[in-house]
């Protein structure tokens, strides 16, 4: 790698730096005073694009003040947008659990890919280069576009003015005080409603701006919500959460990271060519790794104070008792029943349903009576599809025997991943469960020769005796039964009561002689055992499988199962699963837009049961004498 080329790699690391570190300086400003994890963030910088393109073609293209009017209005027009959805959505639920928050903005995003698809359609709309910056500058031999110069200032320009902003005012003061103890700036008579309002317009007119500031050198497209959340969430993580400094230092690092093996490419190493090119989809998430392990704060945050005694006392969760497994026994006697009167398309329905049970199941026992919520847990869902299909097309080993390689394998992973992750708490294990999860998406992407790569693998059938659909319903029915029953047990089981005990308090927990971090490490290899049952099944049930498997989206569909079904019930990710996966199934298919309409029922459910369906049922039972203690 010449000297030049090291050179301009470097000055477009600086230039790709600048959008990270608004969007991500946005996100880490609104999580430090609101303690929101906001999913929708990515979504405003995708309106930014598009409304930035809507506005400069109106104004005009060629047009200095066209083209830079229409960057700072639609900047603007998304912190408005912002401050709506503060407004109109999240200020209803602060009081209502975190997670459910979490639920609500990925609501959000769901609407917005929608709306931004009816306004502006499917196909990606590239803006026009901006007047005046349209030429090339020559740096060390080589060619450097005038507009990334401009770029490469505004970071820093942006850093200085935000320091300002934060450091030489009095709303700035209410923030960072904010940031340290909401409540006592509540305290103290503060506004705390327009407080955050404000936060809201900021963090959206940054992201906003920054995606604005991109039209010149991307195209405006609907899966930039999710990738830029992404990359956001990771830089605010590394940085240290709630570190504006340390956002910019993070963007810095991981943009020169990605700049870098770009104007690397392929590498002859020992006659192995390394493709540090294909590295960019994932270097990210391997620094943040490494950070995180080393450094479980982050580069410039600080660590958390230690909790002395318990944290947020989670209800407990009584005994299961006859009425609970009476009803248990009907529901399955019910399911044993269907194929006497379901067609093919519904027990199709039925076997996703129950394998997405068992799915949501696993990730509520880690978010639940573990207290330890996971971003990636479909790393081990997607594991689990792998390794079945692995040993019985590549091994030829029969589906009985594959079957068990699935969970097996997504075990080991497990245990790997859980061996780091266990150290972590919060949103750092949730983000690094994320970066595990993309590592292994990553591997499984890339490695054409053994997983397929992006084509994924084909000619995953089932044993003749179970090719019968009704044969292959009972099996995966009696399966998916099987490890719900365990789990509910284990949960209730010595082993489940000391998970319980770290959740609520590790201080204590670890003061009566638990060894905190053995016992979450065995039970995060236990949820991760078990999801990768639920994909063996999920495999053979379809008859391919693709890297779709380990992504973030079907990470998140696991979130929603398991907030939507209630996280504080045994049975809520039951309902969840199947609310989710039936709903997902019959709005996809009648119409084009069913992400708003998934979207908006997710929403009308978190509003009106901020406990999830289950949770809401539970209380409404025993408010109303139905219930005299929760069995569930």
């Amino acid at each position: 790698m010449s000297l030049s080329n090291i050179v301009i790699q470097f000055l477009n690391g600086l230039a790709g730096a600048s959008s990270l570190f608004l969007v991500a300086a946005g996100l880490s400003i609104i999580f430090g005073v609101s303690r929101i994890v906001n999913f929708a963030h990515g979504s405003l910088y995708m309106l930014g694009i598009y409304i930035a393109y809507s506005l400069i073609e109106w104004f005009g293209r060629g047009s200095m003040l066209g083209f830079w009017g229409g960057v700072l209005l639609a900047a603007l027009v998304v912190g408005l947008i912002g401050v709506v959805i503060e407004i109109v959505v999240l200020r209803r639920i602060y009081r209502a659990p975190e997670l459910f928050q979490l639920l609500a903005t990925f609501a959000l995003v769901l609407v917005i890919k929608d709306v931004a698809l009816y306004i502006w359609g499917a196909e990606d709309l590239l803006g026009p280069r901006a007047p005046g910056l349209r030429g090339a500058i020559e740096i060390a031999g080589r060619r450097l576009p005038e507009y990334d110069i401009l770029l490469i200032a505004l970071g820093p320009i942006m850093l200085g003015l935000l320091w300002l902003l934060m450091n030489r005012t009095r709303w700035g003061t209410l923030v960072r005080a904010a940031t340290q103890d909401r409540e006592m700036v509540g305290a103290l008579g503060v506004n705390q409603t327009w407080l955050f309002t404000s936060v809201f317009f900021l963090g959206a007119f940054l992201a906003g701006l920054g995606g604005a500031t991109q039209i010149p050198r991307e195209p405006a497209q609907l899966m930039l919500d999710l990738t830029v959340i992404s990359d956001a969430f990771v830089v605010v993580v590394v940085g240290g959460v709630g570190s504006i400094g340390g956002a910019f230092l993070a963007a810095l690092l991981i943009a020169q990271a990605k700049a870098f093996c770009i104007g690397i490419g392929d590498v002859e190493i020992f006659g192995t060519v390394f493709s540090f090119s294909k590295f960019t989809l994932v270097v990210e998430f391997v620094i943040m790794a490494i950070v995180l392990v080393v450094r479980p704060w982050g580069l410039l945050g600080k660590p958390h104070a230690v909790q002395r005694g318990a944290a947020v006392v989670q209800p407990p969760l009584h005994p299961l008792g006859r009425r609970f497994w009476y009803v248990v026994a009907a529901i399955v006697a019910v399911l044993v029943l269907m194929p006497l009167a379901a067609d093919d398309y519904v027990l199709v329905l039925l076997v996703d349903i129950a394998v997405f049970t068992v799915f949501a199941a696993t990730l509520h026992f880690l978010m639940g009576p573990s207290g330890m919520v996971s971003f990636g847990h479909a790393a081990y869902f997607g594991l689990g599809c792998y390794g079945a299909a692995l040993v019985f097309l590549k091994w030829k080993f029969p589906m009985e025997a594959s079957l068990l390689a699935g969970p097996v394998a997504a075990g080991l992973g497990a245990l790997l991943f859980g061996w780091f992750c266990v150290r972590l708490s919060g949103v750092y294990l949730a983000m690094l469960t994320l970066a595990f999860a993309q590592i292994a998406w990553s591997v499984v992407f890339q490695w054409d020769d053994f997983t397929g790569g992006s084509n994924g693998l084909i000619g995953l059938w089932p044993s003749e005796w179970l090719k019968d659909r009704v044969a292959f319903y009972y099996v995966t029915l009696a399966l998916c039964v099987a490890a719900m029953i365990f789990l509910w047990r284990v949960v209730h089981a010595p082993f489940g009561y000391v998970l319980r005990a770290a959740r609520d308090s590790v201080l204590r927990a670890d003061a009566i002689g638990i060894d905190v971090r053995r016992f979450q490490w065995f039970g995060f290899a236990l949820a991760g055992t078990l999801a990768g049952l639920s994909g063996a099944l999920f495999a053979f049930s379809k008859g391919s499988i693709s890297p779709e498997t380990l992504a973030v989206s079907r990470s998140v569909d696991g979130l929603v199962m398991v907030l939507l079904g209630g996280v504080q019930t045994l049975t809520g990710p039951v309902a969840g699963a199947a609310i989710f996966t039936w709903l997902q199934d019959e709005i996809a298919r009648n119409t084009e837009y069913w992400r708003a309409i998934l979207g908006l029922t997710i929403l009308v459910i978190v509003l009106a049961f901020p406990q999830g369906i289950a949770g809401s049922i539970k209380q409404l039972s025993i408010r109303i004498g139905l219930l005299k203690e929760a069995a569930a």
